[in-house]
């Protein structure tokens, strides 16, 4: 990353790098666009947390954003790991890979609530694969349920509408890969 860039250009570069839209990083980081739009044009200046909370969303550590050479891990630990919660679909997501973004596929833990789900997802380019580590999901793709139980697993090409539901009567986990990542 160029040293001579504004902090606000670095970190538009950054979420670019990553193919995410300002709404994108504003949902993972519990920010507004606006307030992503302001830091990019160097409108406002972040709090050291708040940097450090958008930084870790975009896979990169204080560290690497301010360095001019970048090295990825091999091996992630659970501190690495950063989640999400969504009230609204009952679920509650957790990045496994802290840079995925730039990679060609994005591993994720998601558990659903009882009744949760994924919010219902158009035909797009892409391949997913999921396994179930516990309970039961049910994958619907355009008009298809297809249930599948723990120590089971999924695939499929994203060219129909697909969506996940917890049919079953426990929360339930299940790793879930998308190629490339969309999360």
């Amino acid at each position: 990353m160029n040293n001579d860039l504004k902090l606000g250009q670095r970190l538009k570069d950054l979420r670019n790098q990553y193919g995410l839209t300002q709404q994108e990083l504003a949902d993972r980081t519990e920010l507004t666009k606006g307030y992503i739009s302001q830091l990019e044009r160097d409108l406002t200046v972040p709090s050291v947390p708040t940097l450090l909370d958008i930084l870790q969303c975009l896979g990169c550590s204080a560290a690497d954003f301010f360095s001019t050479s970048k090295k990825s891990p091999v091996v992630y630990h659970k501190d690495d790991y950063f989640g999400k919660e969504d009230e609204e679909n009952g679920n509650t997501i957790q990045w496994l890979i802290t840079d995925s973004q730039k990679n060609i596929m994005e591993p994720v833990k998601l558990t659903l609530r009882v009744n949760g789900k994924t919010p219902l997802e158009k035909a797009h380019n892409g391949e997913e694969f999921g396994y179930v580590l516990k309970g039961q999901i049910t994958l619907l793709l355009n008009d298809i349920s297809y249930i599948i139980k723990e120590g089971e697993s999924f695939y499929y090409p994203c060219t129909k509408k697909h969506q996940i539901l917890n049919s079953g009567s426990i929360p339930a986990t299940f790793l879930w890969v998308s190629a490339p990542p969309s999360f």
